[in-house]
């Protein structure tokens, strides 16, 4: 339906844009309170902790912060809160458009769990709502006294729920699943936490009360949670780009180490804010990151040729090594026209995906690369295997590919 996709153009849209600013003003908000230096005396005798001074706009900044309060409440204060709430009311009203109300193309993929659209919907939103309640739980425990303790925790937590969903969804289901799930406990910190606390803290200094300490380093430790969060969260908002990893017969390890590795990478800035550099960090980030993209890339070997017959439902293939044009057309007929075509047959795209069709032979020639890379590489293709294609009929195009090109 052509208003549902503008609908769903419409909201990634304001999402993509709301979570800049959200993830724009984490970012400077780390930086700057990492940046803060001790304040000459007079300062300190304001009750201010820290300053900064810096240069942007044509103008100099003077930024200071209170270890507590001003001693009069200014007449305009400026909160930020509404960056989190719309990038994660956007982010979910997308998350409905695009795979609960498409969750048979989607989300269900029968070769992992076979279950209704209803039973799936239910179980994504029962995953991202449990998730949160666990966080949330640990966070107020006792162990949330113990950073380093907690740190491991929550990486055992996030590897447990990333390979949960896996056993649950399609591959691109479970990691925007998990994306969701990081999302709503950054939005949560928000909510639940650090807005509370800075509420209590205007109405501490609005009424000339005590301010508890803790309300403000709670908080913060809120508010570097979801820093850490951010890049691991940015790579699953374009995870459905890279079907490589969504795909991997492994991919819950692969999005448990790319999610590792990027708030490694982290790390090495809010360290630097500090004014401790550590390249070591980012050295080593990098080179995991390599060797994570060697690994998922590694050339898999073709099964072996073979001379009996392939079942295609078009038609018996020919009794070759080298599969004739004939044969690849029938294939691609049978597995890809269906979506890919100037006038497509499938019951949910409706319009040929990115525009590729391959209705003729010079359709399938000029994108031969690119068919074969994501029916036999990343194997993605056919879309959630719909059609059913084997692992012989892959390797008929693998042999294909291999051919003595004119």
């Amino acid at each position: 339906m052509p208003w549902l996709d503008w609908l769903s153009l419409a909201v990634r849209w304001f999402h993509v844009i709301a979570g800049v600013a959200w993830i724009g003003a984490s970012f400077y908000f780390i930086w700057l309170d990492n940046s803060l230096r001790e304040p000459p005396q007079w300062k300190k005798d304001k009750g201010i902790k820290g300053d900064l001074w810096a240069v942007h706009g044509g103008g100099f900044y003077e930024v200071a912060k209170y270890a507590y309060g001003p001693e009069k409440m200014p007449s305009t204060l400026h909160w930020f809160k509404w960056e989190a709430y719309t990038t994660w009311m956007s982010g979910f009203a997308l998350l409905i458009l695009v795979y609960y109300f498409g969750a048979s193309a989607y989300l269900i993929d029968p070769s992992i769990k076979a279950m209704s659209e209803s039973q799936a919907i239910t179980m994504g939103v029962a995953y991202i709502f449990v998730g949160l309640a666990v966080y949330e739980v640990a966070c107020r425990s006792p162990l949330g006294k113990y950073p380093k303790i907690f740190a491991l925790a929550l990486m055992l937590f996030i590897t447990f729920a990333t390979w949960l969903a896996t056993q649950w969804f399609s591959g691109r289901g479970a990691y925007i699943h998990m994306g969701a799930l990081i999302g709503t406990i950054m939005v949560g910190n928000v909510f639940f936490n650090i807005m509370p606390a800075q509420r209590k803290m205007v109405n501490a200094v609005s009424n000339k009360l005590d301010i508890d300490p803790a309300w403000g380093a709670g908080a913060k430790l809120r508010s570097v949670h979801n820093n850490y969060f951010t890049l691991p969260l940015l790579f699953i908002m374009i995870s459905n780009h890279y079907p490589m990893t969504y795909q991997h017969e492994l991919n819950w390890l692969v999005l448990v180490l790319i999610i590792a590795i990027s708030a490694w990478i982290r790390h090495f800035f809010n360290l630097k804010h500090l004014g401790i550099v550590k390249p070591a960090i980012l050295v080593s980030g990098f080179v995991a990151m390599l060797a994570l993209a060697a690994w998922v890339s590694w050339p898999k070997s073709p099964a072996p040729a073979t001379t009996e017959h392939s079942h295609v439902s078009d038609g018996g293939l020919a009794n070759v090594n080298i599969p004739s044009k004939e044969t690849v057309q029938t294939l691609i007929k049978t597995h890809c026209a269906g979506c890919h075509s100037a006038a497509p047959t499938d019951e949910v795209f409706k319009i040929a995906p990115l525009g590729v069709i391959l209705d003729t032979w010079e359709d399938i020639e000029r994108l031969e690369n690119q068919i074969i890379h994501r029916t036999t590489v990343t194997r993605d293709m056919p879309f959630m295997n719909k059609t059913k294609m084997t692992d012989e009929e892959r390797n008929l195009l693998t042999i294909w590919h291999t051919r003595e090109k004119p």
